[in-house]
């Protein structure tokens, strides 16, 4: 069945040529005007992925994507930005933004993006708010719904790709990960991931909930095997009492 993806924008221009070019790779697409009327259309329709972009009258895009995670709904969106002003990204991403692209832009760099989010999030019913109960380990709470992070009840801001390594991790609790099942359960595909972005991103967690990140305590490396997280933050359990990786 061909996902739907719903394209958000105030420019009609913008909206005829990306319908037609989605479309025509085999995409079921809708459009809306504004995000008042996405709020109004996602009552009733859910589609798998929002293209949405950020200068709209009435509700612009970064209200409208505030609105939806703060009520816990976790369907991917995409927001289209202008290039010259990088501080809506950043806003976008850590408010639970999937991706970005920056106006103006080529119809086939937005289908390659609006692949790999599909890809990436294609084990989740799109749209679907997680209920799941909040998971505690040392100072910190997870907020599935909400996708949040706190530590001692303050909110620590993450990227989406931040909150997604996080959930990995705690979904898998004492369990040895490889470089290529983590980048396989956050990309979907762990051949086309074969720089040193994993690094960096856990570089990156590891910053937020760690103590010392050079000696981390939750994340901890298992040298030769992958990375383990340990939810009571004890020293040496990488090395001792840990479930075998996952096939």
């Amino acid at each position: 069945m061909n996902p739907t993806i719903l394209i958000v924008d105030d420019d009609p221009v913008v909206r005829d040529l990306v319908c037609d070019y989605l479309q025509g790779r085999g995409f079921k697409v809708a459009t809306l005007e504004n995000g008042v009327a996405l709020q109004r259309r996602l009552q009733t329709e859910r589609p798998a992925l929002i293209v949405l972009d950020i200068m709209m009258p009435e509700l612009d895009g970064i209200s409208a994507l505030r609105a939806l995670r703060v009520a816990g709904d976790d369907i991917p969106v995409i927001l289209l930005t202008a290039r010259a002003d990088p501080i809506d990204r950043v806003i976008g991403l850590e408010l639970g933004a999937d991706d970005y692209l920056g106006k103006p832009f080529e119809p086939s760099e937005l289908v390659a993006r609006i692949r790999t989010v599909l890809r990436r999030r294609g084990s989740i019913a799109p749209g679907a708010p997680e209920q799941r109960a909040p998971y505690h380990f040392g100072r910190f709470e997870v907020n599935f719904p909400a996708r949040e992070l706190r530590r001692d009840g303050e909110r620590i801001t993450l990227r989406s790709s931040e909150f997604a390594m996080l959930k990995v991790f705690v979904s898998h609790a004492m369990t040895v990960l490889t470089r290529a099942q983590l980048l396989e359960k956050l990309h979907g595909n762990s051949e086309a991931h074969r720089n040193r972005s994993l690094d960096v991103s856990i570089w990156r967690l590891r910053r937020l909930i760690e103590v010392d990140p050079s000696e981390p305590r939750y994340v901890q490396t298992v040298w030769g095997r992958g990375y383990v997280f340990v939810p009571d933050g004890e020293i040496g359990a990488a090395e001792r009492g840990l479930a075998p990786p996952l096939n």
